[in-house]
């Protein structure tokens, strides 16, 4: 199996920048699809972002577009997100995901994803 882990997640100003990592290990050789979610509380995980490895192909959440940029570097099996004019809405629990099981063939549907890693905090103040 796929093992994933967040890291980065921290507080910061609104406007300020932070850039998160994921990491994988296990059985990570034939990655093809990475994304990253987001959740608080009492609310519905949100896809922000998704890469396609074998052309760099990305999505973006409206709420993120033009703020936040998603990478990934295949041969180290390593995922990133640059997150850039935070706002305090951008406030959540961070999870990167990888693995398509194309249960819905929507990206941003939870279920349609196989590995998950165990969340970065980050917070924006006002």
């Amino acid at each position: 199996q796929v093992q994933m882990v967040e890291s980065g997640g921290d507080s910061v100003q609104a406007g300020g920048s932070l850039r998160l990592s994921c990491a994988a290990s296990g059985r990570a050789y034939d990655i093809f699809y990475w994304a990253w979610f987001r959740q608080v509380p009492g609310k519905e995980r949100e896809g922000v972002a998704t890469i396609y490895t074998s052309n760099g192909n990305t999505l973006y959440a409206d709420s993120v577009k033009g703020r936040f940029t998603i990478s990934q570097d295949n041969a180290k099996k390593m995922l990133y997100l640059q997150m850039n004019s935070l706002k305090p809405e951008d406030t959540a629990m961070y999870y990167c995901a990888a693995d398509r099981l194309w249960t819905y063939g929507d990206w941003s549907e939870p279920a349609e994803w196989k590995s998950w890693g165990q969340g970065t905090q980050v917070t924006v103040s006002t």
